[in-house]
């Protein structure tokens, strides 16, 4: 039985679930086989032709073998088209796994082997596409230097936005334009669909790496791409080849994840517009990267992405041997990679997830990367203060770097029990518009 509603987070609920209440049973099915018994040799030969082909199973012939179709992944798969505002998806073993079926889709299997990629990048991104590993010439460039990178065997454009580590924001629907009839793939990763949709953009492809915001609780690894459904069918060729399918416990363990985003990344990200404010402010920190930071000079925020997210990245006035000391003098935050998780991290990309990067575009070795989660503002705020070892008081100074944070549009946040419970220390004054006065870091014991 199909449900009628027009809330993202209504969608985000009950996508994937439609059939549920015809099966009899509430929460989502998990379906284990490997192995599927066949009608016949005709008509199962069929099936699994069609499927090798990259197509969905036929009615008659069933789903053959996991490695080619598995329900359970397709239930996720059809939730996450949903809410990416996208015809299908095809989930992956991981979000690398994802990027690498990608790139041998509009390459391999189209004979176009040359790839632009739009810097900075994920770490394992770049370095897959500069190892030369899947065959393909990579042309790196700026967001302006797009349409002059392409070539007559230009198969495929790359880019991220957010950009990672250093939250940068590229122009989706103008890379689009430059790049002409060549696909364009956004890894949207940072955004999640909550905040950004790459397909509605004009992008042929947008990719996450599920392990993120989508699992959310760092417990489940997996990688996913919303698009049209004759992108899917190649993106389901090269993953029935190479066998790169997510496991159906995992795709049970993301598609329950889905249901809580929305409301996950609201929260994240009014905490981490606190924290950014925070080390705004703070005499150890250079420079804060986070989107409006800037004042968002091209209007992106707003008509590219519906809100600021919830990762920052902070330069150290000290250098590397600062940034170390903050990575390991934290208590709250967790010393480690990955991101989107419901506690907080944070890590040195340069030493960790961005190493294999060529030098000259690798991140500051001084920069930070913070991945906010659930936990209350004021207590990540406290713990970043005792590590940092500098007190800044007030913390929030009144400059224009504060206040472009603090009044980028916010379109995500709605009224709900999770966003009233938040502090409305750094809101700005409704009748003057001037900062809220600031309140003093939460001194608490850490453990």
């Amino acid at each position: 039985m199909m449900r009628s509603f027009d809330g993202f987070d209504s969608l985000a609920v009950h996508a994937g679930r439609e059939d549920l209440a015809e099966l009899g049973v509430h929460a989502l099915p998990i379906d284990l086989s490997t192995t599927n018994p066949l009608p016949d040799v005709e008509r199962g030969g069929l099936s699994y032709e069609a499927m090798a082909a990259g197509d969905h199973p036929t009615a008659e012939g069933g789903l053959v073998y996991a490695r080619l179709w598995n329900p359970t992944v397709a239930r996720f798969e059809s939730a996450l088209a949903q809410l990416e505002r996208a015809e299908a998806a095809v989930a992956h073993a991981s979000g690398m796994a994802a990027m690498t079926a990608a790139v041998l889709a509009c390459t391999s299997l189209t004979g176009k082997r040359h790839v632009v990629a739009v810097r900075p990048l994920y770490g394992g991104t770049d370095h897959l596409l500069a190892s030369g590993l899947l065959g393909v010439e990579v042309t790196f460039c700026s967001e302006q230097d797009v349409e002059a990178s392409l070539r007559p065997d230009t198969g495929l454009v790359v880019l991220e936005t957010p950009a990672n580590p250093t939250l940068e924001l590229v122009d989706i629907a103008a890379v689009v334009a430059r790049a002409g009839e060549v696909p364009v793939l956004v890894d949207n990763t940072f955004a999640t669909p909550v905040l950004q949709n790459p397909v509605a953009l004009g992008a042929a492809m947008s990719l996450h790496s599920a392990t993120k915001y989508l699992g959310g609780h760092g417990d489940v690894m997996g990688g996913v791409i919303a698009c049209s459904e004759q992108t899917a069918s190649l993106l389901r060729r090269v993953r029935a080849v190479t066998g790169g399918l997510l496991h159906p416990l995992a795709a049970y363990l993301l598609h329950r994840g889905l249901a809580t985003l929305p409301a996950r990344v609201r929260v994240q990200q009014a905490s981490a517009r606190e924290v950014a404010t925070f080390l705004s402010g703070h005499p150890a920190i250079a420079r804060v990267y986070y989107p409006g930071v800037d004042g968002d000079p091209r209007g992106l925020l707003g008509r590219q992405m519906r809100g600021t997210g919830a990762m920052i990245a902070v330069a150290l006035e000290g250098g590397p041997d600062a940034a170390a000391r903050l990575t390991s003098s934290v208590r709250l935050f967790t010393h480690a990679v990955s991101l989107g998780g419901v506690d907080s991290l944070i890590q040195l990309p340069a030493a960790l997830t961005h190493r294999p990067v060529a030098e000259h575009a690798r991140p500051a070795a001084g920069v930070v990367r913070l991945s906010i989660g659930l936990e209350d503002p004021a207590d990540l705020i406290a713990d970043l203060d005792q590590a940092l070892g500098v007190q800044s008081t007030p913390w929030v100074r009144s400059s224009a770097t504060a206040r472009s944070i603090l009044n980028t549009p916010d379109v995500t946040t709605t009224d709900t029990s999770a966003s009233r419970r938040r502090s409305t220390a750094c809101a700005t004054s409704s009748a003057t518009g001037a900062l809220a006065a600031p309140r003093e870091p939460h001194r608490a014991a850490l453990p």
